[in-house]
């Protein structure tokens, strides 16, 4: 390696060298081209046999010298920065001088040095002990790197972004420094980017990066930070949580910058494989917090994904049986809280539109385990409400309809048909309208019920207040259109109209155009020309019409029949 190093320094028009992690032991060589260098890099040399003498008897030689970088990573005593501090006839041409992770480094010594050197525009002293004075804050002419504040920090994230070690130093301080972050820091931000993208197998990197990711996003910081930069950043916390699985600190600080609406709702990222890598960690892991927030972001990252996307996560056994579990726990314990509401919630979006994943949670007593949830929380609502949601989901499916004929589940869905709580009543009433939809040969208990569940079915309907907001959400009308067919069970085509009118008038951007598009026109058409419709019913589908006219013309979108 001396040898290779008195090679290049031979070279006639070398005016910068860079020799840093190489194997050098003897700089000696280096006095070759003293006449002419400019730009010195000895960052960790490791295997330097040189006395701190005869490396500085080198140095002294080099006057034309403008950089020199001989910062290390704390590993070596070497007392070489303070003794270079100390030379006042050294280096007279210098303009950098880089000496972070160097032991007894001085804020006076580094004063006197630079003073001494009026040319002088950058001084690196990340870890070291120096960098607190007034005149080294960075803020000036004088640039620092260093650990003392946000502006030296953003100096040696920006200079050392491909050092693993000063990256994980700068990263220690500015977690410390953002704790308490109160205004949105895009630029930072940008440089623990660029951090965790360099070293992506770097648990410390990894770690500290990810702790100051959330410091620098939490609450209402993300709202100011650009949707690419959180992008990059969402990215980079998967992989990380992706090439670190069992490090429990490192995965809490992903889902704890996770946890974000902003990020969950607003940015885009491969919501698929982020709930896979969620749904991995939640059955690997019990903290009780850290469940919550990982339930939390699966439920909304449920909700995001396209049907076929749902379908392929909910068809991994494990995530059914896991959540169902957490269920179960909450439930024995006679717990509702947060954890449990989003559990529901994630179930009920894994199951939607997605017979595999309905089979799995009927395979996983999902229906005997529900049944108890709603025995156990009989005044909870909103429990309620997620509950039959799912069963709402279940009862879509034409091959799982034998696993609801159980007079049990029956009965207890008609008493909760006559709740109070509109958002409950509808959850039931569509649970017992797929059930009825489907003829009276399907139907294996007593036909004197069904009867009477269908007039309860059609008076609860009509006496349902107008709900003040949107009380749900449909991925697709298709489950709808079988039902609008049922011309001898009005009661089931009016709940179908009644929910198609619902979400249509609460969100008609979205809800119009779906249903055009996926040809309800036809099957609304179908009740206002028929002559058998039921009064009520054709009065909404009339009503829905309209409102899809309305919608045509305000559009420009001709009606596809």
């Amino acid at each position: 390696y001396n040898e290779d190093l008195a090679d290049v320094a031979s070279l006639p028009r070398l005016e910068s060298l860079d020799i840093s992690n190489t194997s050098v032991t003897d700089i000696t060589a280096i006095l070759a081209c003293k006449d002419r260098l400019k730009s010195l890099t000895m960052h960790h040399l490791k295997c330097l046999k040189m006395t701190t003498t005869q490396i500085l008897d080198v140095i002294r030689e080099l006057k034309f010298l403008n950089h020199l970088d001989i910062s290390d990573d704390k590993q070596f005593t070497s007392e070489i920065a303070l003794r270079l501090l100390e030379q006042k006839d050294i280096l007279p041409n210098l303009v950098s001088l880089d000496i972070s992770g160097r032991k007894h480094v001085t804020d006076e010594a580094v004063e006197t040095f630079v003073k001494q050197r009026p040319l002088m525009q950058f001084v690196g002293l990340l870890a070291t002990d120096a960098g607190y004075s007034l005149f080294l804050t960075g803020e000036g002419n004088l640039k620092v790197s260093g650990e003392a504040n946000e502006t030296q920090i953003s100096e040696a994230l920006r200079r050392y972004s491909e050092r693993a070690f000063f990256v994980r130093e700068a990263l220690f301080h500015l977690f410390s420094l953002t704790h308490f972050m109160e205004n949105t820091k895009p630029e930072i931000l940008k440089l623990v980017v660029v951090g965790m993208r360099n070293h992506p197998l770097n648990l410390p990197v990894q770690l500290a990066a990810s702790a100051c990711v959330f410091n620098l996003t939490k609450q209402d910081l993300a709202a100011g930070m650009p949707v690419r930069l959180l992008a990059d950043v969402t990215h980079l916390l998967l992989k990380a949580m992706e090439h670190f699985p069992n490090h429990q600190q490192l995965q809490k600080n992903c889902l704890l910058s996770l946890c974000s609406d902003r990020i969950l709702q607003d940015v885009p990222f491969n919501r698929f494989e982020a709930a896979k890598l969620v749904m991995q960690w939640l059955c690997n892991h019990e903290d009780q917090n850290m469940q919550r927030m990982a339930v939390a972001i699966i439920s909304i990252l449920a909700a995001k994904l396209s049907t076929e996307q749902t379908a392929q996560l909910g068809a991994e056994l494990f995530i059914v049986r896991q959540l169902l579990q957490i269920v179960k726990q909450k439930t024995n314990q006679n717990v509702v809280d947060t954890t449990l509401k989003f559990t529901l919630s994630a179930l009920w979006n894994l199951t939607d539109e997605s017979p595999t994943t309905c089979r799995h949670f009927i395979e996983n007593q999902g229906l005997e385990l529900f049944m108890k949830v709603l025995e156990s929380f009989p005044s909870e609502s909103s429990i309620q409400q997620k509950v039959l949601g799912l069963l709402n989901n279940i009862a879509e499916v034409k091959e799982l309809h034998s696993e609801l004929m159980w007079e049990d589940f029956i009965d207890h869905i008609s008493k909760l048909l006559h709740s109070v709580e509109v958002e409950v009543s509808y959850f039931a009433a569509g649970i017992i309208a797929h059930l009825i939809s489907r003829g009276e040969q399907a139907w294996t208990l007593s036909r004197n019920q069904r009867s009477s569940l269908l007039d309860e079915l059609h008076s609860a309907i009509l006496n349902w207040p107008t709900p003040e907001c949107e009380m749900v959400a449909y991925r697709s009308f298709n489950p709808f259109f079988p039902l609008l067919g049922c011309f001898m069970t009005p009661g089931v085509q009016l709940w179908a109209v009644w929910a198609m009118q619902h979400v249509c008038s609460k969100n008609p951007a979205r809800y119009c155009s779906m249903l055009i598009e996926e040809g309800g026109l036809h099957h609304l058409f179908n009740i206002k020309e028929n002559n058998q419709s039921d009064a009520d019913v054709q009065r909404i589908a009339v009503s829905i019409l309209d409102s899809l006219e309305k919608h045509i013309l305000r559009h420009g979108r001709p009606p596809p029949y």
